[in-house]
């Protein structure tokens, strides 16, 4: 199979994205420039456990970076998701709606998948890494076109 190009849509214009899954400790919304504070305050708490995450090795991010910058790059999240190109969630504490982590689908960067596939949870939530990524593999297999997503293991 051939990855889309840079840009390209990875699911066809007649599938109906998934906007919402709820799981056990969590609740998964389109990430965009309204979690900026919040998923700022998410993210730069948690350096050292998100590298350390399965998929996050080399990836080149987390990275320092101010407010405003990040307000730039949740602002291309959300266009990447307008334009299908690629689908980025905020992972949210159902209780307070706390930014708690982030889950990223975009097309393929190895051969032999159909889709890039990472989550991270914040430090002060890593019992919640598993069960995220469990339930978004199972979501993935049920209300996504993906057949190999390529999605780091958890143990």
């Amino acid at each position: 199979m051939t990855p889309p190009r840079r840009h390209d849509p990875i699911v066809d214009p007649d599938f109906a994205v998934p906007t919402s899954l709820v799981g056990e400790g969590f609740v998964l919304e389109p990430l965009g420039p309204q979690h900026n504070e919040r998923d700022y305050a998410a993210w730069t708490s948690s350096f050292a456990h998100i590298e350390a995450t399965p998929g996050f090795a080399g990836w080149g991010w987390p990275v320092q970076m101010t407010l405003a910058e990040n307000l730039g790059d949740l602002e291309m999240h959300a266009r990447h998701f307008a334009e299908r190109y690629g689908f980025t969630y905020t992972v949210l504490s159902p209780g307070d709606g706390d930014v708690i982590g982030c889950l990223y689908i975009y097309g393929p960067k190895r051969e032999g998948f159909d889709a890039d596939v990472r989550s991270w949870v914040r430090a002060d939530h890593a019992e919640l890494d598993k069960p995220l990524h469990d339930a978004v593999l199972a979501w993935l297999g049920t209300d996504w076109p993906f057949e190999s997503p390529d999605y780091a293991a958890r143990s």
